[in-house]
């Protein structure tokens, strides 16, 4: 029985292997060209940090960085709080129709959406900058939050807050003493989540940003259209490691967010 059971498992591990090479591959050769001291990404001639300073000091990649941040902090907060109470509205009133518009732009592609807003943007007769950028991350973001805390309230035990009510709670204590502490793993999640989708964002952006406003995504496509060089590589690099790193303080605080 041993034996039987050893063939497939090593079949699923290399064809895993394989998996994680093709997803991962890429991503290790910008990070290790970013340190070739080459301006050609053919091959490797020796370590240097020159690319990262060149980054730092180009006004236009920090003012596109500043930009990213801004746009992804405020997306995020606006997401988290509209999110967060479509996701109780989702759970509480489990209307499919609910469901569907709020979790709707999930499942749409981004250029549909980042044409529609456009569309909007021009009939209300509004200046394309960093507020059309917010509102249409925003839109997007909510769902994701929305899910998040959704699936907490599923998870969550309801007896809590019928035990609260008999105590004399108002609807309100209970929410604010019961539910808010629970939901709190789910809500920094899903606000998190939305962090990292603006601050990552392209398509929906490239759609609604006008002059002076360019994100570092943008920034970074404008950069690749001439050749793409270390110094690409660079910011590419420093991109991930924030992704990375968001992710990973993600998944510590709320795994069972993630698994659903």
């Amino acid at each position: 029985m041993v034996k039987s059971n050893a063939y497939p498992s090593k079949i699923l591990r290399s064809v895993g292997t394989l998996v994680y090479l093709f997803l991962y591959l890429p991503l290790i050769v910008v990070v290790v060209f970013s340190f070739n001291d080459s301006k050609l990404n053919a091959e490797w001639v020796g370590f240097t940090w020159k690319w990262y300073q060149k980054l730092f000091a180009n006004g236009d990649i920090l003012h596109a960085a500043a930009n990213s941040l801004i746009i992804a902090s405020i997306s995020a907060l606006i997401a988290t709080i509209l999110g967060t109470l479509a996701g109780l509205a989702i759970y509480r009133f489990r209307q499919k129709w609910l469901s569907a518009l709020v979790l709707g732009p999930i499942a749409m592609p981004d250029i549909l959406i980042g044409v529609s807003l456009l569309l909007m943007f021009i009939l209300l007769n509004m200046t394309l900058g960093m507020t059309s950028i917010i509102l249409a991350h925003v839109s997007f973001c909510i769902g994701f939050v929305a899910l998040a805390v959704q699936s907490r309230l599923s998870g969550m035990d309801q007896s809590l807050i019928e035990a609260a009510r008999d105590l004399g709670a108002t609807p309100l204590q209970a929410f604010w003493l019961i539910t808010l502490p629970l939901l709190k793993p789910g809500i920094i999640a899903g606000g998190m989540m939305a962090f990292t989708l603006s601050i990552d964002d392209f398509v929906i952006t490239f759609f609604t940003a006008g002059v002076g406003s360019s994100t570092l995504p943008l920034e970074i496509y404008s950069m690749v259209k001439i050749a793409v060089t270390p110094e690409v590589n660079a910011v590419s690099t420093l991109l991930m490691l924030v992704t990375l790193i968001l992710i990973t303080a993600l998944s510590r605080i709320s795994p069972i967010v993630l698994r659903q």
